[in-house]
């Protein structure tokens, strides 16, 4: 896989804060990076991020920030 064809996307809540998680599609699966460490990148499935933004939006997760 070569980083330089991905194409990274991050949320527009991310510009006012300047900490961003980025994502990106590969061969079906969901890439997952920190900006600021681009080099370490966590691979998941679709249906796995579709449940963890689920838990997000349910409000699963306020505590840790």
């Amino acid at each position: 896989m070569r980083t330089v064809d991905i194409q990274w996307r991050k949320a527009s809540f991310s510009e006012q804060s300047g900490n961003c998680l980025e994502l990106a599609v590969v061969d079906g699966d969901v890439l997952v990076r920190e900006s600021d460490d681009p080099d370490v990148v966590l691979r998941t499935t679709p249906s796995k991020l579709g449940a963890f933004l689920a838990g997000a939006k349910a409000g699963e997760f306020d505590d840790l920030v």
